[in-house]
């Protein structure tokens, strides 16, 4: 349980920064076709979420994104902006949680907004080594500045603000080796206990492991998740699905089958699909559900971890509750795991905006950003348009805006994979039109740049 402290974090917090600077990583894992993932990584990892939300109320867009100070300097720095829809224009981003040194992007933030207008911010630990905070804006839909909340283990964070009934933090912790758990709060001050959700183990396995995308429909709050066998988040794989929808008192299998929690059977009633036997591995990208609340998932899979072509084109999937079953469509493929993207849905159309074109830095982290359609619930995808092009560097997570609106529809960040470079940051529109967050700034509030 975690419960407020009352303390406000006495370091670089609650500073404006002179614009829209992202933070730049690599992992250092090389193989032949260099780093397992590296490059401009501010709006990293799919696993948190959400990072960006339209209030309608204010007719604004706030997002948050790991940021820094330089084009050369790596430390993380947790940032907020926010994009008036009104005025076209964008605010100075504010450092919400100074990372204190450290430069890894798991560290990057989440974000709510509850019912009263006040933005909270989730800043990602690592494990038991650095933890986790929450924060809230001092004043309802404003970024002007925030107070610390909370200090706990907490990596990963997928905050979910039910209205009328608070929050569901769905998030990591490195027990065994990474676990899924939730808390809930009715006023983000005081916490329930954590519980696990998931810990699979086969006969023989020591640890489990996990990774989770979520969605909210309403009351309804549900995730996919993958499976690391005994642990080894290098063989990734498989799809499980869970949801609840009174807060996590009960978490039901897609046909309402009741779950005892943690799940900890391979072939869990759960299981969406079996990549296991395949030999393939899974990697998690998003999550949205239709007008009806069933859920769809966005994927990338292939045959290894490592990057370059020896594990052949890595698949990019939907997989569908069609009401009856679990539906899996291909859309299209390219070139690394850890190419990200979003999934938008209605009625009438499914989208998905990744970088799924392998260049300008082949075998690496991102690429050129395409826009794919479809007209029949994902069973076939039409490329309509590509959405950046010649670009010096690759772009790289995608990240949707929660009832977003244009132009502000996503937003992401870009680097080159093989080499530390400058990571400007930019948004796009439905109609893949693409704007640029100023890196430089010399008021409080700018216009962003139309990108030709």
């Amino acid at each position: 349980m975690s419960i407020s402290n009352g303390f406000t974090q006495q370091n670089s917090s609650n500073i404006e920064i002179d614009g829209y600077k992202g933070i730049w990583f690599t992992l250092g894992q090389f193989s032949d076709y260099g780093d397992k993932y590296s490059g401009g990584l501010g709006t990293y990892t799919a696993k948190h979420s959400p990072l960006a939300i339209y209030a309608e109320e204010v007719n604004k867009t706030f997002f948050v994104y790991g940021g820094t100070t330089g084009p050369y300097d790596r430390y993380l720095l947790c940032m907020i902006g926010s994009f008036d829809h009104q005025t076209g224009m964008v605010s100075k981003p504010r450092v919400v949680y100074d990372k204190n040194s450290v430069d890894d992007p798991h560290d990057n933030p989440s974000l709510a907004i509850d019912d009263d207008g006040y933005l909270w911010v989730f800043v990602s630990g690592r494990g038991k080594t650095r933890p986790g905070f929450k924060y809230r804006s001092d004043q309802p839909y404003s970024i002007t500045s925030f107070t610390q909340i909370t200090e706990e283990e907490m990596t990963y964070p997928q905050p979910k603000y039910v209205s009328g009934k608070g929050f569901l933090n769905l998030f990591t912790k490195y027990t065994g080796i990474r676990e899924l758990y939730f808390e809930t709060s009715i006023d983000g001050r005081t916490w329930s206990d954590d519980q696990a959700l998931a810990s699979i183990k086969r006969s023989g396995d020591t640890r489990s492991g996990h990774y989770q995308m979520s969605g909210q429909w309403g009351n309804k709050v549900g995730f996919f998740c993958n499976w690391h066998p005994n642990g080894n988040v290098d063989l990734r794989t498989n799809l499980y699905y869970m949801e609840t929808v009174d807060m996590g008192k009960t978490w039901k299998t897609i046909d309402g089958q009741v779950l005892d929690l943690p799940i900890r059977d391979l072939k869990s009633p759960t299981l969406v699909g079996d990549f296991f036997s395949l030999g393939e591995n899974v990697y998690l990208k998003d999550m949205d559900y239709d007008s009806q609340g069933r859920p769809i998932g966005l994927f990338v899979h292939g045959k290894g971890h490592q990057p370059g072509p020896l594990n052949g084109p890595r698949t990019w999937s939907v997989v569908y509750w069609n009401g009856q079953d679990w539906e899996t469509h291909h859309i299209t493929t390219s070139d690394h795991n850890y190419d990200m993207g979003s999934l938008w849905i209605s009625d009438d159309e499914w989208m998905v905006v990744g970088p799924t074109e392998n260049t300008p830095q082949q075998w690496g982290g991102g690429g050129e950003i395409v826009m794919w359609k479809s007209k029949n619930k994902g069973q076939s995808w039409q490329r309509v348009k590509q959405v950046t092009k010649n670009s010096q560097r690759n772009h790289n997570y995608v990240r949707r805006v929660v009832n977003g609106q244009s132009p502000f529809m996503y937003f992401w960040a870009d680097g080159n994979p093989n080499r530390m470079t400058e990571s400007l940051m930019y948004f796009g529109d439905e109609e893949g039109q693409v704007w640029q967050l100023p890196y430089d700034m010399h008021k409080d509030e700018q216009t962003p740049v139309s990108v030709k």
